[in-house]
């Protein structure tokens, strides 16, 4: 089954299954690059996540982006991070 996942650059369709794709756009303002990141988990873990997602008018994406975001920010040590991504946006 293909289920439509909206992204900023337009509809994307994906087969359902354990692969949850995920468009990563931790990037500078200035910049325009994404970078791609696939995560296997489990099919019951994907549907609940999309549910919960939904229920608060997030995207997957969106979820995933401000985990990365959180975790980073919270395991940096003594890297320097740059400005945009010191926020807690």
């Amino acid at each position: 089954m293909r289920l439509p996942i909206a992204f900023a650059t337009g509809a994307h369709y994906i087969a359902s299954n354990s692969t949850f794709n995920v468009n990563l756009m931790l990037i500078d303002m200035k910049e325009s690059r994404t970078a791609r990141l696939t995560l296997l988990i489990d099919p019951q873990k994907k549907k609940l996540f999309e549910e919960i997602c939904a229920s608060k008018d997030l995207t997957p994406s969106q979820v995933v982006r401000r985990l990365i975001r959180q975790y980073v920010q919270e395991n940096a040590g003594s890297r320097e991070l740059p400005d945009w991504l010191k926020g807690n946006d």
